[in-house]
């Protein structure tokens, strides 16, 4: 799966995707951790004014082209906690992007 595609989908279809996954890595007795990469979209104050500009400009693009849209940190907590896992952790990579990883 693409790592970084649970912005193009509602929050309902995010978890569905998300149980699935947490599935698929508790499988066969193994317990593994789900890796995504997405836009995270943080407080002001820590961000330059050209990635807050280009992570807003993806948040109106995936809202009205696909019904999707950028979370903040506390949208994607809720949504893996929905999702029934136990802890996350996210790392700001180059650019506007960040490492979500993910575990049951």
């Amino acid at each position: 799966m693409e790592p970084w595609i649970l912005h193009d989908w509602s929050d309902e279809e995010s978890v569905k995707i998300l149980k699935r996954c947490k599935e698929a890595v508790l499988s066969n007795d193994k317990k593994g951790k789900v890796m995504i990469i997405d836009i995270v979209i943080g407080d002001e104050s820590e961000e330059d004014e050209a990635s807050m500009g280009i992570k807003l400009c993806f948040d109106i693009m995936t809202t009205t082209l696909v019904l999707g849209k950028e979370r903040n940190e506390k949208e994607w907590a809720n949504l893996f906690q929905e999702a029934g896992f136990t802890e996350y952790r996210i790392t700001p990579l180059e650019g506007f992007r960040s490492l979500i990883e993910v575990y049951p």
